[in-house]
């Protein structure tokens, strides 16, 4: 049923008079006669009594006014509240990952609630892996993770980019000299969650580098890795941007490395829907968080990214070659 016919209606149940109707909705009489004998039609009622120069509500034109006004309400309302992001209402479900959490995500969200102040966020704090494929069975509206989702209605927005480093802890007494692969394999190395890019990353970095055998700790938590690396159990490859009060107060120290370690990209994954462009307008306003927090730091802690999520630097350096460092 047209809501626009449905308005027709109103507005004549109100004026009573097909020409003042016309001028009201900015039409002819002729289109307010020919809507209201379509809804008359699919409802099977008469709606109105013709006069020489009125019309009046039959019974049944009466009944209808009630649920008509009902609908164009809800619509009216709907219009407003989708022009008003602020009278946006409702539950959008958000997946990150922890590397986000502990560096931009407080400014995301704080943005988030300035913005949509009646949205309510759920969230989900979990691996790439296991929030693409929460993503991808409908539970949740939008990730916050390093790879690019693929599928119908999806789309992909660019971050920023995270820097990966060797790290250990300063009792380690390592960051004084430059360190290759096989000095790093003396200590346990811990990485990200089993088959995350990190991880396929160090042992790919290893085969081709070192010949050697390596075993990779794999952690799903961040803040347990990190506490780890404090704590002088082994080395990692992480972004600084997770370990800032760490580095500040040294107890964990940047090491030097010969071989140049790629990027980290974040990326935004929502699907889009043409009725309502919230999820993309919440993936924006991470993309705006990210890239201000990336302006706002050194370049070895965050950056812009400069390509399309589709080419990450990251994937492309799982299955190419590394880079020794000037």
């Amino acid at each position: 049923m047209n809501v626009r016919f449905l308005e027709t209606f109103v507005w004549l149940a109100q004026l009573r008079n097909f020409r003042m109707t016309a001028e009201k909705l900015h039409t002819t009489q002729a289109a307010v006669s020919s809507r209201i004998a379509t809804l008359e039609q699919e409802l099977g009622a008469r709606l109105f009594e013709r006069g020489v120069r009125d019309v009046a509500l039959t019974l049944e034109g009466s009944k209808a006014l009630v649920y008509a006004e009902r609908l164009v309400r809800t619509m009216r309302e709907m219009r407003e509240g989708m022009a008003d992001p602020r009278l946006y209402a409702g539950v959008v479900r958000i997946g990150v990952i922890e590397s986000i959490i502990h560096s931009w995500f407080p400014q995301f969200i704080a943005g988030v609630h300035r913005s949509y102040p009646r949205l309510e966020i759920e969230l989900t704090g979990d691996t790439t892996i296991h929030l693409i494929d929460q993503f991808s069975r409908g539970n949740l509206d939008l990730v916050l993770q390093t790879d690019p989702v693929v599928g119908p209605m999806v789309q992909n927005l660019p971050l920023c980019e995270f820097p990966m480093r060797w790290v250990g802890a300063s009792s380690l007494d390592l960051h004084n000299d430059e360190l290759t692969l096989t000095d790093l394999a003396a200590f346990p190395i811990l990485s990200f969650s089993r088959n995350s890019g990190p991880h396929k990353f160090i042992e790919r970095l290893y085969a081709r580098h070192v010949d050697k055998p390596i075993r990779v700790n794999c952690m799903t938590s961040a803040s347990a890795l990190v506490q780890l690396v404090v704590d002088a159990f082994g080395v990692a490859l992480i972004p600084p941007a997770i370990i800032a009060r760490e580095l500040r107060e040294e107890t964990v120290r940047l090491l030097n490395v010969d071989v140049a370690m790629p990027v980290l990209p974040l990326i935004a994954s929502f699907r889009t829907s043409p009725d309502s462009p919230l999820f993309e307008q919440v993936a924006q306003l991470a993309q705006e968080s990210a890239q201000t927090y990336a302006r706002s730091v050194p370049d070895e802690i965050a950056r812009v990214p400069l390509g399309r999520p589709e080419a990450t630097a990251w994937q492309l350096a799982q299955g190419g070659s590394t880079e020794k460092q000037h």
